[in-house]
């Protein structure tokens, strides 16, 4: 009798159930309009943010809401807890649409289809438009944009430089880029790389030297355009720096072929050595006003230590190499050398 009095009774009144029923739609409803409404920003659509290998999720969560695509980093952090985010999300870059809730937000950076970055190397010593064609042939970015804001004032100054042209500010390495970067953002890459170069410590160097940044540059760039043998640059640099401190010429065969590229590439005339240029250096002595090309780390650091010794003149070996050498007789006779076995190879 007592167990079917219990069964018989109601747990809860047809109100309070009711009122709970009421309660947990309610809840639902606040998790729905919480969570799973959408979240507008202001910015062009899609927001694009790249996260770093080693990045936290705390920090993505903070430039997220610094730039207005999420309103609460509270709620975004609730979720991304729910669904174990911080162990999931990889770096990478996500673009990210407009509207989407923090359900979704979520999803995407756990789930999201990731790009492939792609490898790209730029060799040292390397000209613009050289820059320009590697990046149309491996990210398909127009060429004519690379060379338009090369040469751009307004870009150039939001990088932070006073010159005419990029060339021989962009670093030259392997670098990795997104299928869908800009020219924009590959320059700025480029020019960030290089300015890591210029630590403090260079910049005392440079202060030694009595040299600017846009000196040490040319210089690399004319060392570079000297040889592709790295165990040669400070020796050369050694040649250069010794001419400019007796005035004599440079007579640097680089600064010829940076004027004549566009007509027949590297192989010079003797009337290109008349040309009426301040990059022309058999004509005017001192450094050119700007770099040649952009020169990579190792030139770099050859115009900032050049190698001690009294040589002024060098001249291809026919080895990959140069013969040094302290005087103009003496240089005649490895000239003299160099043409010998120029007509062997040409027998």
């Amino acid at each position: 009798m007592a167990q079917q009095k219990i069964s018989a009774k109601r747990i809860l009144s047809r109100t309070q159930f009711y009122i709970v029923a009421l309660f947990f739609v309610f809840i639902l409803a606040a998790l729905q309009f919480t969570f799973y409404s959408p979240n507008y920003y202001e910015h062009e659509s899609p927001y694009r943010i790249d996260i770093k290998h080693g990045e936290s999720l705390t920090n993505v969560i903070d430039t997220l809401y610094e730039h207005k695509i999420i309103p609460s980093k509270l709620k975004m952090k609730i979720i991304s807890f729910i669904y174990g985010a911080e162990k999931k999300v990889k770096a990478g870059r996500y673009d990210i649409p407009n509207g989407l809730s923090y359900v979704k937000l979520v999803e995407l950076l756990v789930n999201g289809s990731l790009a492939e970055q792609i490898s790209v190397t730029l060799p040292e010593g390397i000209w613009q438009s050289e820059i320009a064609q590697i990046l149309r042939e491996n990210l398909n970015i127009d060429s004519s944009r690379v060379i338009g804001l090369s040469t751009s004032r307004s870009f150039i100054s939001s990088l932070g430089l006073n010159t005419k042209s990029l060339e021989g500010y962009l670093l030259p390495e392997t670098y990795y880029f997104y299928p869908n970067s800009t020219a924009e953002e590959i320059l700025r890459k480029l020019k960030l790389q290089m300015d890591k170069i210029f630590t403090p410590a260079i910049e005392k160097r440079m202060a030694d030297l009595k040299m600017t940044k846009n000196q040490i540059l040319t210089l690399a760039s004319i060392i570079d355009g000297e040889s592709n043998l790295v165990s040669e640059f400070k020796t050369i640099s050694g040649v250069y720096h010794n001419r400019l401190k007796i005035g004599m010429a440079l007579q640097a065969d680089p600064t010829i072929q940076y004027l004549i590229r566009d007509k027949h590439k590297n192989k010079i005339l003797r009337k290109d050595l008349l040309i009426d240029s301040k990059f022309n250096t058999y004509k005017y002595a001192g450094l050119p006003p700007a770099p040649i090309n952009n020169p990579g780390k190792d030139a770099i650091m050859a115009a900032l230590y050049p190698e001690k010794h009294n040589f002024l003149f060098f001249v291809a070996n026919g080895s990959g190499g140069h013969s040094f050498s302290h005087s103009a007789g003496e240089h005649e006779q490895n000239v003299m050398k160099y043409r010998q076995w120029r007509k062997t190879q040409n027998q």
